[in-house]
């Protein structure tokens, strides 16, 4: 049986969003200081052993970040025909993490949003 290495990075960023539709307080414009965590997955070190360098996850997330960051997340093209929900944050993290970090050695294994401290989803792809 061949082992996986998962490494991860813990972030945040603020931002404002509603939710079209929900029969609640969330249908009104609010903010949430988002907690992300997002893993890397691989099946082999580098020759220092290393899976990916955590600078270089640091900064795709921080690439990606600044077009979230302090936005109405409602407002941007992500999100204009999908409610901007801890589970579509998610995803959209997912697939642009995906696009910046994914190689033939590691792989966006899954992301993690949190919009308090004790709720939030995860995505990945099976």
């Amino acid at each position: 049986m061949s082992g996986v290495f998962e490494v991860y990075v813990k972030t945040h960023f603020s931002a404002a969003h509603s939710l079209k539709g929900y029969p609640g307080d969330c249908a009104r414009v609010h903010g949430h200081n988002w907690i992300i965590e997002i893993f890397v997955k691989c099946k082999q070190l580098d020759e220092i052993g290393m899976a990916i360098d955590f600078k270089d996850i640091k900064q795709a997330v921080k690439d990606v970040l600044e077009g979230l960051d302090h936005f109405n997340l409602n407002e941007l093209p992500a999100f204009r025909d999908v409610n901007p929900s801890s589970e579509n944050i998610a995803k959209f993290l997912y697939q642009e993490l995906g696009e910046k970090l994914n190689s033939g050695f590691v792989k966006v294994s899954r992301v993690k949003v949190c919009e308090t401290p004790v709720a939030g989803a995860c995505y990945w792809d099976e």
